[in-house]
């Protein structure tokens, strides 16, 4: 399973490394525009209670953009499967189902936490202090696994490229401003507050915030994304064996 798994990996993996420095290129300006937009425009005149603005924003753009990076790294799989007809390749292939869906969130990973590196050098320049630990690795890695896997899931279940646009305008854009990644979720009313703080971006937001800045981070809310990682992979492999039915 382990060999079918890297092979999976490593043919990502390849495609990636041909296109390495404009992948790179590509996720500093986003990240950029963020630092310079709200780190040192609107955020010198904003009072976060201790700590500049900036300290405050990059943990939430770390969530944000390990959550977009992983989700859209994994969406060609889609295309494959609509448009070019080449998973089948896969379906057919001597290989373990689980190995596929491993082989392809890992990929996803990778370039989610390449995409985190430059956020983290471009914040240093810009004079951010936060400390980076194991668990913040580690809380990092697991939203990149989620949302890796949600992208997965729904490659295998959207029928067209227009449904899958509304994936990014349904779920992962309001999530993008809401689950604390520019503001804390205590500035919204009760109701919508409560349903926030049950979305895993929420939680990741919180925990970089709270292990950056010095803290252990709430082992509960690792917690909660352990579970949401073995749900969405639950669901992702779900899907995938339907198609080889």
């Amino acid at each position: 399973m382990l060999y079918d798994i890297w092979t999976v990996f490593w043919r990502d993996w390849v495609v990636l490394k041909r296109r390495m420095v404009k992948f790179l290129l590509s996720r500093m300006v986003a990240p950029m525009l963020y630092l310079v937009a709200f780190g040192w425009g609107l955020g010198r005149s904003i009072d976060v209670g201790g700590g500049s603005y900036l300290d405050f924003l990059v943990p939430g753009i770390l969530a944000l953009n390990s959550m977009n990076i992983s989700f859209n790294s994994i969406i060609p799989v889609h295309a494959e499967r609509v448009y070019h007809k080449s998973l089948e390749e896969y379906i057919i292939a001597p290989i373990c189902p689980q190995s596929f869906v491993i082989g392809k969130v890992l990929a996803s990973v990778l370039r989610g936490l390449l995409s985190s590196a430059i956020i983290v050098g471009l914040a240093v320049l810009f004079g951010a202090r936060f400390t980076v630990t194991p668990l913040f690795l580690l809380v990092l890695v697991l939203n990149c696994v989620i949302f890796a896997e949600i992208g997965f899931w729904a490659a295998m279940v959207i029928q067209t490229y227009e449904e899958m646009g509304q994936v990014n305008t349904y779920i992962l854009l309001p999530m993008s401003f809401l689950c604390g990644t520019f503001f804390s979720t205590n500035a919204l009313p009760d109701v919508l507050r409560w349903f926030i703080e049950l979305l895993p971006l929420t939680h990741t937001s919180g925990l970089l915030r709270c292990i950056g800045s010095g803290g252990d981070g709430a082992m509960g809310s690792v917690l909660v994304l352990m579970i949401y990682a073995v749900l969405c992979f639950f669901l992702g492999n779900r899907a995938f064996l339907r198609l080889r039915r």
